[in-house]
């Protein structure tokens, strides 16, 4: 009785937040006002290991745990096991974060001493807590970008109201996107028991830390795809652990920053840089063309869109009508339509960090997924 009333008020509480109150009445009352009950059936907890995860050297001293999938929060984490041991990024959840520690304990027999956090968004930083005695490391932005769009109560929310046995089906009437997403977030990611833990340690533009011998270079590029991009380089080992300044075989996504300061950060890699091996954000390990492939495709997409925008279209009409291209195959293409909108904020002349209505947003990408014949994929 106590538990479906906090349940009920819960709900309530969230509905009315996010969606409005019209649609909070229609939700959770019947016809005598009596609150419905809300289960949390379809949440499923992940078993540790059970998600395919891999480790890969990719120098003598660098390595990366890769996620398979290549979907949303499937984020890659890096590892430098010299000096103290220092590992970048530190996954979705926590127990993604511990499968994680486990791969990097078969090459590092204890914990790292230190933590690199190539940016804000929750799938990098949300294994931080498992990290205890670390220094973690990350541009000055972090700390209050994090509380922006990393705050895992609103994760938790989301999660059991998509999976709400009468709010889920509503809220899909009303957001399909949002509950598309949710739902294929439950399939491998638990968010509860999550403390947002913020670096201790942060820098402006460089900073060069040895490990024994070894220098290992962060190096702010951002706003590209957030407010806090950071590669970490390695030159000694021809490395660059590259963040989500670099999507593999992956549609990108932008949040934050413009086409040509992402583009120039690319452009930093490929011609200064030079690495002979780089660990993106997303997707598998590659080389230079890693970038200049994800150049090419922020510049095929600008172009088009400016053609689309000077013709009238609206940046969702826009985003089903372009031509993927070779960019067909990627995973999760109709994440175009967030490229496309933020190309037309640009021609608007609007600022590069205007807020997103994020409902919205994954609506458009199940609307633009269904209108090219596609399952949707976030």
């Amino acid at each position: 009785m106590h538990q479906g009333r906090a349940q009920g008020n819960f709900e309530k509480h969230y509905f009315a937040k996010r969606f409005g109150n019209q649609a909070l009445l229609v939700a959770l009352t019947g016809n005598n006002g009596q609150e419905y009950r809300y289960t949390d059936a379809g949440h499923r907890k992940r078993e540790e290991g059970k998600t395919p995860m891999n480790m890969e050297q990719v120098s003598n001293n660098c390595y990366a745990v890769l996620n398979e999938k290549n979907r949303v929060c499937d984020a890659n984490s890096g590892l430098i096991n010299v000096g103290g041991g220092m590992v970048i990024d530190t996954q979705s959840d926590l127990s993604h974060a511990r499968d994680m520690i486990k791969m990097f304990g078969s090459v590092w027999s204890t914990m790292p001493k230190q933590v690199v956090n190539t940016h804000e968004d929750a799938d990098h930083v949300y294994g931080n807590q498992l990290f205890e005695g670390a220094e973690i490391i990350g541009h000055r932005s972090l700390p209050d970008r994090m509380k922006m769009v990393a705050e895992p109560t609103e994760f938790q929310k989301l999660m059991r109201v998509a999976n709400g046995a009468l709010s889920g089906p509503l809220l899909k009437l009303i957001h399909p996107g949002v509950v598309g997403a949710a739902r294929q977030l439950t399939e491998d990611y638990e968010f509860n028991g999550i403390e947002l833990v913020p670096p201790t340690k942060l820098f402006d533009d460089r900073l060069i830390i040895n490990l024994d011998d070894l220098e290992v270079h962060l190096i702010h590029v951002g706003p590209c795809h957030q407010v806090g991009d950071t590669i970490v380089w390695v030159p000694k080992e021809r490395v660059v652990f590259a963040g989500d300044t670099i999507f593999r075989l992956c549609t990108p996504m932008g949040w934050v920053g413009t086409f040509e300061k992402w583009c120039e950060a690319l452009d930093f890699i490929t011609d200064e840089l030079k690495p002979d091996v780089i660990v993106p954000g997303h997707g598998p390990v590659c080389g230079i063309e890693g970038a200049t492939e994800m150049k090419a495709y922020l510049q095929y997409v600008r172009a088009e869109s400016k053609q689309f925008f000077d013709d009238g279209l609206s940046a969702s009409d826009a985003s089903r009508k372009i031509d993927l291209g070779p960019y067909a195959d990627w995973i999760s293409p109709e994440r175009i339509y967030l490229n496309v909108e933020r190309a037309y904020r640009e021609f608007r002349g609007e600022p590069p960090d205007k807020a997103w209505d994020q409902a919205k947003t994954f609506d458009e990408l199940y609307k633009n997924a269904r209108a090219r014949g596609l399952t949707p994929v976030y």
